[in-house]
């Protein structure tokens, strides 16, 4: 049963939209992490509570991470994050975020102690509704549209072909380890560890 009683000092947060039609999109490379990392770890992910579909794991030497997919729309990411920080007093260091990067080469992750929304809509949100930028996230390259940002939108709604695919879907999954080595061994060993892959 969730409650405070079970001392969740962490939240994993796993940007994408809900519903069948954003399945396996770019922008739903979070949710994709989201399930590698409910794979690896026995969880869950399906109580609604937080405007999020959420579960509850516990890592190593006790850590408890409360796992979401929030099931707002991407720019409205920030109304479930906030509540779910609220619930449980979270501080923003210890809010993991999870979310697609058209800035980054398909398949490169790139994980970061704070910043700035970049453009994605999803961390915009998140900022406004913790009130600050200071939250650690990793990004998961999705590439960018071959003809520049006028196709952004379709680019990041679509869903990768080929070998794209392949690297996109081996990213998702190393996000989700990436998630637990954060948490676990400190930001620092986290980004020596996953910012220098090919």
């Amino acid at each position: 049963m969730f409650g405070r009683s079970l001392a969740v000092s962490w939240l994993a947060v796993f940007l994408g939209n809900p519903g069948p039609k954003y399945t396996g999109t770019r922008h739903n490379a979070g949710f994709l992490a989201a399930d590698a990392f409910a794979k690896e770890h026995g969880a869950r992910i399906a109580r609604s509570r937080f405007q999020a579909l959420t579960d509850s794991c516990e890592l190593g030497g006790g850590v408890r991470v409360l796992l979401m997919k929030p099931q707002t729309y991407m720019n409205e990411s920030g109304q479930a994050v906030g509540q779910a920080a609220r619930f449980y007093k979270i501080p923003p260091e210890r809010v993991l975020v999870v979310s697609d990067d058209i800035n980054l080469p398909c398949g490169r992750l790139r994980i970061r102690e704070k910043g700035s929304a970049g453009g994605h809509n999803g961390l915009k949100s998140i900022i406004a509704h913790l009130g600050s930028e200071d939250f650690p996230r990793i990004r998961i390259g999705v590439g960018a549209p071959p003809h520049g940002g006028s196709e952004q939108i379709d680019w990041v709604l679509g869903v990768p072909k080929n070998q794209d695919w392949e690297d996109f879907s081996a990213a998702c999954t190393m996000a989700a380890k990436a998630v637990e080595d954060y948490i676990l061994r400190g930001p620092q060993r986290a980004m020596d560890t996953y910012n220098r892959q090919p």
